[in-house]
């Protein structure tokens, strides 16, 4: 798999690092507290914070949402020992299980968004097993599910298409990245019938290498697509119709998603860190900086409180606290609660 590669890259820099000082530490103890951040940008550290019944055991926990009564849905690949072979967990806002779904979702489980249609709120769906996007009830009945956009014309019989990460237009209209497949962007009618396709593989402005995120940005004069080109090392911005509009590079290292409070933009970074830029796309802090990293298939154990590994998703929850998802083979989600 395509992405395969440049996740063997990136490993096998950061062994090679990992006897460098680590550098860049915001983290200070308060007792038995570790406290990231400063000035107004303090989060307490609370490791495992999402953990499921016995029955359940994380693969690589991937995706992370939460809808309107506050429950909290997660995605993940499924550890090859794990009784349930449920791909989704669902959460009450103050992390206690509720319950699980998607078995179908084993080992593809990988993007995972939220829209509300009307009154009813939907999941969307990247599955980078089955490469395919769908669409769910919040209860997990699939509605559609689609694949290759044949319509698209840029596939080759050999070009896969392996989706990561979905962004909803105000019109109705969403995005899918091709992240992990042949680095296109595809857009979509609400009904599910394709539009247009932009991006293709390269460093130029309008190419893209890896998309492996997109959001819809509205905090500027007008509502902007931003893609984290992770493999280019920066975000780029799209208009809606799917020109390239700008770059983002500060901060950067291997953006992996977004997600958007007030006028703060949240990025977590496959490269071991968590990004919180301002409404003009400025580093306001970088959160528990673990680079570099090699502690990707170590146990438990060895992992670092207060360091990240390799942070795949990050949200706000509804009270201004924030949930990071980690790709690690055994998963790792850490609450960030706001210091007070």
């Amino acid at each position: 798999m395509p992405n395969q590669t440049s996740r063997r890259q990136f490993l096998a820099q950061s062994i090679a690092a990992s006897a460098a000082l680590r550098v860049g530490r915001l983290a200070w103890g308060r007792g038995d507290k570790i406290i990231l951040g400063e000035g107004d940008h303090r989060y307490e550290w609370v490791p495992d914070w999402l953990t499921p019944p016995s029955s359940i055991k994380y693969g690589d926990t991937h995706g992370l949402v939460q809808d309107s009564h506050g429950r909290i849905y997660l995605c993940h690949t499924v550890h090859p020992t794990s009784e349930c072979p449920d791909g989704v967990c669902v959460f009450d806002e103050h992390g206690k299980f509720i319950t699980s779904w998607g078995p179908q979702f084993r080992n593809g489980s990988h993007g995972l968004d939220l829209r509300k249609e009307g009154d009813t709120e939907y999941l969307y769906h990247c599955d980078i097993n089955r490469r395919l996007f769908c669409k769910t009830t919040l209860d997990g009945k699939v509605l559609w599910e689609q694949g290759l956009p044949k319509e698209a014309g840029v596939y080759g019989e050999k070009d896969p298409f392996i989706p990561t990460n979905t962004a909803f237009s105000p019109n109705g209209d969403f995005y899918i990245v091709d992240g992990y497949g042949s680095n296109w962007i595809h857009q979509y009618d609400i009904k599910g019938n394709w539009i247009r396709t932009f991006g293709g593989p390269g460093k130029d402005p309008g190419k893209v290498q890896q998309p492996h995120g997109v959001w819809l940005d509205s905090r500027g004069k007008e509502p902007l697509l931003a893609v984290a080109d992770r493999a280019n090392r920066r975000i780029q911005y799209f208009t809606l119709d799917g020109k390239h509009h700008s770059f983002v590079t500060a901060g950067m290292r291997l953006p992996c998603d977004f997600d958007i409070r007030g006028h703060e933009m949240l990025v977590p970074d496959l490269e071991s860190v968590v990004t919180i830029l301002d409404g003009h796309n400025k580093v306001v802090v970088q959160l528990g900086d673990g680079a570099p990293s090699d502690l990707r298939n170590h146990p438990r154990s060895d992992f670092i409180p207060g360091k990240f590994i390799h942070p795949h998703d990050a949200m706000y929850l509804r009270n201004g606290d924030i949930l990071v998802a980690e790709w690690v083979p055994i998963g790792r989600v850490t609450l960030l609660k706001r210091a007070r």
